[in-house]
């Protein structure tokens, strides 16, 4: 009993770690949870899944896949296929026919697979799942355009591949594949009707007890997660392994409704997305026999590279004949398809239960499966970025900034970061304001921050930082919170809400809900208008051996705000409140330096 309550611990433990690690790393989050999950499992033996879940493994395993493909439901707007819905189409469409053709030939002539069991594997390995793309997405930060066409074709591809893959299991049951093709075809039509009317009617019931008040804010999450239980557990009992096309139904028309907001929902899915994928992972990756993968020999190695290299850019070459892609986009398309949570979870699933039926090879689609996905996330993971930034898809480290407000001084402080070769986006409601700045060369737009910020309608190329520098507290609050979820708490500022002596209380209570206060504690909106109404001006100084940090600041007598650190590399610094910049030799300071005295507000 101690045994198996540490290795349900050591789940948790392992798989959170995995997250926190990868993040300090810069190294794609799967690739080590898959690392650890083997460490754990068959190189230790620690963690055995089987001897601790028993039965309910995999439909712990099933349950999971599904609440998140909701969740990246929640993430699909209809708005984006007004741009991309022929490619998205055409992706999931024709290039999976090819894909699942050219994978299953591939399978029979280097894995020498049973036909039908390659055929299946190439049903399997269609799918480029969101587990992995959407953690790819978030640290390759890819134009708009190309993200919503992988985002999308993720989560379509993931119930295609399963409905593909349940198609060919049951025709190996059945004895052929001509025997199976009637009840295919009616499985089909089942799972499409079926998914596509209860994921619509749970979405609509769920949006009018919302509208209606009948839930307390704090049961909203709870409640949602008990409905797609529900909607997936009698999905499944009226047509097996509908199950997925209903929750993916079902979050993206809860997305996409008008009549409620759903984002306290998004932020609580988002939340356990992370965990059920770190647990999955670990979960999964611990079932391996090593033994299977080391004996993959080279024709394993030619089948993965053929994936790459042929089946792969194929697929994306005929969805995108007739596309307005360009070709750096069609090559990016080419060299982003890594596989996750569903595919292994399938592969798993079909494995047993062939297995159980004496099938020979059928141990062998967990491993090739496995090894599949652990090249693609790490061949994808440790490339993209390089390739993203070598055809101007993305920059590996964006340092530019958006800035909420464009009134006077938040014009001076975008010109000097422009200036210095980083890109700069002011947002504000007040066509004033955005006419003036545009005049002066800045890229400035009139938009509202909550509602086109985050879409296709504004592209956030090159930009990694946000800072809200309006007059009014709460609307500087609430876009840092609203932007966190896109550029990651720590690189998200916000002026001091008041300086922080006259009111420790409500300024401890503000920082506790969005990223970080800007410069300095007592800089606030109008202390910072005050001293550039005055005159005051920013500073440009570069750090020598001669003149270092301690010359600067018994020059300007403690009159100066640092606002940004240029290092030496080229790498922009925000200055925060919380942890003040102390610059280096060789590094260059923006300060806001002034002649007249400080005085409170």
């Amino acid at each position: 009993m101690e045994l198996s309550f540490m290795q349900i611990a050591s789940i948790l433990v392992l798989g959170v770690g995995a997250q926190w690690l990868s993040w300090r790393l810069k190294i794609p989050s799967i690739l080590i949870l898959l690392l650890t999950g083997i460490v754990a499992g068959p190189l230790t033996g620690f963690l055995k899944p089987d001897e601790v879940f028993g039965d309910l493994l995999m439909p712990f395993v099933s349950l999971s896949v599904a609440i998140i493909l909701f969740e990246g439901g929640l993430s699909l707007k209809i708005t984006q296929l007004k741009k991309i819905g022929s490619v998205v189409v055409n992706l999931v469409s024709i290039g999976v026919l090819i894909s699942w053709l050219l994978t299953a030939l591939l399978a029979w002539w280097f894995l020498r697979l049973e036909l039908s069991l390659a055929v299946l594997l190439g049903a399997i390995l269609v799918v480029t799942g969101p587990t992995v793309i959407i953690p790819l997405l978030r640290q390759l930060r890819p134009t708009n355009k190309i993200a919503s066409i992988l985002r999308w074709e993720a989560m379509v591809n993931d119930p295609i591949g399963v409905i593909l893959a349940v198609i060919v299991f049951e025709s190996i049951m059945v004895g052929g594949f001509q025997e199976a093709t009637a009840q295919a075809l009616v499985g089909l039509f089942k799972t499409l009707v079926l998914g596509g009317i209860l994921g619509t009617a749970s979405s609509l019931v769920m949006t009018k007890l919302l509208q209606r008040h009948w839930i307390p804010d704090y049961l909203q999450s709870p409640v949602t997660l008990m409905l797609l239980t529900f909607a997936y557990t009698v999905s499944n009992m009226l047509q097996a392994d509908s199950g997925l096309v209903t929750v993916t139904v079902m979050g993206v028309v809860l997305a996409n409704q008008k009549k409620i907001t759903v984002r306290h929902i998004i932020e609580f899915k988002e939340n356990l997305r992370i965990l059920l994928i770190s647990s999955l992972f670990i979960v999964l990756a611990a079932r391996l026999e090593l033994s299977y993968i080391v004996h993959i020999g080279w024709g394993g190695v030619a089948f993965f590279f053929a994936l790459v290299l042929v089946v792969r850019p194929l697929a994306v070459f005929f969805s995108t004949l007739k596309s307005d892609l360009n070709w750096r986009e069609k090559l990016f398309l080419c060299w982003m398809a890594p596989r996750g949570i569903v595919a292994a979870a399938v592969a798993s699933i079909f494995a047993l239960e062939l297995g159980a039926e004496g099938v020979f090879q059928a141990e062998r689609l967990v491993s090739i499966t496995f090894f599949v996905i652990i090249g693609t996330v790490f061949l994808y993971g440790v490339t993209g970025p390089w390739v993203a930034y070598l055809l101007k898809i993305a920059q590996p480290n964006p340092q530019g900034c958006l800035i909420l407000g464009a009134h006077e001084w938040a014009r001076k402080i975008a010109g000097v970061i422009k200036a210095h070769g980083f890109r700069v986006l002011l947002v504000d409601t007040n066509w004033i304001n955005v006419g003036k700045a545009r005049a002066e060369g800045l890229e400035a737009v009139s938009a509202n921050i909550f509602r086109q910020v985050g879409t296709d309608e504004i592209e956030l190329d090159g930009i990694g930082n946000f800072l809200a520098l309006t007059p009014n507290d709460e609307v500087n609050t609430l876009a840092a919170v609203h932007l966190s979820e896109i550029f990651g708490r720590s690189q998200v500022f916000q002026l001091p809400v008041v300086p922080v002596e006259a009111s420790a209380e409500k300024g401890k209570a503000f920082h506790n809900l969005h990223g970080r206060f800007l410069f300095d504690e007592k800089g606030t909106f109008y202390k910072l208008n005050q001293f550039f109404s005055s005159g005051a001006h920013i500073a440009k100084v570069q750090l020598t051996k001669d003149f270092g940090w301690n010359e600067f600041k018994e020059r300007y007598h403690q009159q100066y705000m640092i606002l940004f650190v240029l290092s030496e590399s080229g790498t922009l610094r925000i200055s925060p409140a919380d942890h003040p910049e102390t610059p280096k030799t060789n590094e260059t300071i923006f300060a806001l330096v002034w002649d007249l005295p400080q005085t409170s507000k």
